[in-house]
């Protein structure tokens, strides 16, 4: 495990989260929004929605039928209209107006689970509660043979156990580039992995992904 992050580290020195923000309230409508979407398409809409949003209490008062056509880009707009306005309603009601920094009270929102409250703990607060399992972590965590699960909690636990809890955030962040640069899921480039030694899934997929029969 231990050289796999160093080597991991040294392709991907700048392994970092890729969503755009300036506050953990921010990050954590960024998040919500990447749900199904894609970092990239997110940070396209959301310099526009923050310069108009700025407080927890904007987002808890903006009507679904207007947040909605601001986010349709994303997917799933109308649930994701509805888990931002319920979040932020409830980080008004129950939180003075600051995103929480626990786990428990950030799990507590609508709308956000385990990943994301990772990805903002991590991130915005600096706290290394669990690592952030999105579909990359998935896919390569699996195929290093670091976990036989494909429950994304159930991974993190497995994570947990042989990653250093200080390397925890940023171990998800080299997952997830190492799964968009490489280890991607159709045709992954094992010849130039630089964790192909250690992988035992290296060099055993065909051009669709899958593995080769042997």
């Amino acid at each position: 495990m231990a050289k796999i992050y160093d080597l991991l580290s040294q392709r991907y020195p700048d392994a970092h989260c890729t969503l755009s923000h300036k506050t953990p309230l921010e990050l954590l409508i960024a998040t919500i929004l990447a749900a199904q979407s894609t970092d990239k398409g997110v940070n396209l809409i959301t310099p526009a929605l923050f310069a108009k949003y700025t407080t927890a209490e904007d987002w808890a008062q903006v009507p679904q039928e207007v947040l909605e056509p601001q986010i349709r880009a994303t997917g799933f707009f109308r649930n994701k209209s509805r888990n931002i306005r319920g979040a932020a309603a409830a980080i008004v009601d129950r939180f003075g107006g600051k995103v929480p920094d626990t786990m428990e009270g950030l799990i507590s929102l609508p709308g956000v689970a385990r990943k994301t409250a990772n990805v903002v703990l991590g991130n915005a607060f600096g706290k290394n509660e669990g690592i952030a399992v999105d579909t990359h972590a998935i896919r390569v965590s699996g195929r290093l043979g670091l976990t036989q699960h494909t429950d994304p909690v159930k991974i993190e636990k497995d994570l947990m156990e042989v990653v250093p809890r200080e390397r925890w955030t940023h171990f998800g962040h080299l997952l997830v580039f190492h799964g968009r640069n490489c280890c991607i899921a159709r045709r992954p480039d094992c010849e130039h992995c630089p964790v192909n030694q250690l992988c035992p899934s290296a060099f055993t997929f065909d051009g669709a992904g899958k593995e080769k029969k042997q």
